[in-house]
């Protein structure tokens, strides 16, 4: 049976479908399935479980409802566990029906040495092929956090663009080189699979799902979540612990920290982390995916935002801090790298 997909959904939803889809019957239910591995991450599950159920409770106030989700918890083990030591009841994946959506939650395993040696056990491998088999039917994959991760194991992310948690970005993108990675985004679709960023970001996760079948109800459901638009990771991330993923790295970050106002010199950065421009810059983008100056710049502004957040100074003299010649420039970046205005930041020290 051909799995009906999220695209097939919304067509459906939209009256752009009738050619391929006119017995309503068909989509009486969308089956999502939660491909569970034992050491789920507990919060991970949790949020997309509750997310989808609520989509499910509040679907009746709305004057079309969209058809119901069909959630099942699905496990290539018979026994499954949480991180936490709670059993999960799932149905063994061989025998579940096909599904129309699976996503896979995050692992338990947060830092990449753990992860590392997680992503090596039998029912990784058993988990990638049952993703491939499941895609190959039309099936629409998506995973958050940690879980990126074993889609990307089975190959299918390979020359398509993909998020994870921004910690894990630079273990990543050296294991998996094929893939698009860009850690900033809270999430990303990418023709059939989408994922998402750290821990909460399971609930948008569960969210684009629900949005594509009704807009209307994925915002209903966030309301009643206090879930925000939240487009973008970067605003949470700590550029030294990305730093410190590569000697070479460190060594630049480093320097960066000490010059921020002094302004950028790939010469003067490449001696003090003791290698040649060219390789800096090859180190650079292999463990962050950026350049040099790119991430000297979020250093700047990783630096503003404190700065912003803790002192009294005005933008111009805050913008002198750390390197720029006055606060329109540094207005500017804000926006471009955050979304965010410096009025932003200084509101919630405020209250």
């Amino acid at each position: 049976m051909q799995a009906l997909g999220l695209q097939t959904v919304w067509d459906w939803v939209t009256g752009q479908a009738s050619d391929k889809n006119d017995n309503i019957d068909m989509i009486l239910a969308m089956k999502i399935h939660l491909l569970v591995s034992d050491g789920v991450f507990d919060l991970g599950l949790a949020a997309l479980t509750d997310t989808l159920s609520l989509a499910n409770a509040l679907a009746v106030s709305l004057p079309q409802p969209p058809a119901p989700i069909d959630l099942a918890l699905v496990g290539v083990r018979r026994h499954v566990r949480t991180a936490q030591g709670l059993t999960v009841p799932v149905v063994p994946a061989h025998r579940a029906p096909t599904p129309d959506v699976v996503f896979v939650p995050a692992l338990g395993d947060k830092m990449p040495d753990t992860l590392e040696e997680r992503l090596v056990r039998p029912d990784v491998a058993d988990t990638a092929a049952i993703l491939r088999q499941w895609s190959a039917t039309g099936a629409h994959l998506g995973a958050a956090c940690s879980g990126s991760f074993l889609l990307a194991e089975s190959g299918l992310l390979n020359e398509r663009r993909a998020t994870t948690s921004w910690w894990l970005g630079p273990m990543f993108r050296q294991r998996y080189p094929r893939v698009k990675l860009d850690e900033s985004r809270m999430l990303v679709n990418a023709d059939g699979f989408t994922t998402a960023g750290a821990a909460l970001a399971h609930v948008d996760l569960a969210l684009s799902m629900v949005r594509a079948s009704s807009p209307a109800l994925a915002a209903l459901v966030a309301r009643y979540l206090l879930v925000e638009a939240r487009g973008s990771q970067a605003e949470f991330i700590i550029p030294d612990h990305l730093a410190h993923a590569d000697p070479v790295v460190e060594r630049f970050e480093d320097w960066a920290r000490r010059n921020l106002a002094d302004g950028f010199s790939l010469s003067e950065a490449a001696k003090a982390a003791g290698t040649s421009e060219r390789t800096l810059a090859r180190r650079l983008h292999s463990v962050l995916g950026k350049t040099p100056l790119s991430y000297f710049q979020d250093l700047r502004v990783e630096r503003a935002v404190q700065l912003l957040r803790t002192g009294s100074g005005s933008v111009d003299q805050i913008a002198a801090q750390v390197g720029y010649a006055d606060g329109v420039t540094l207005r500017a970046l804000l926006r471009r790298k955050l979304g965010r205005g410096v009025k932003d930041f200084r509101e919630v020290e405020s209250k």
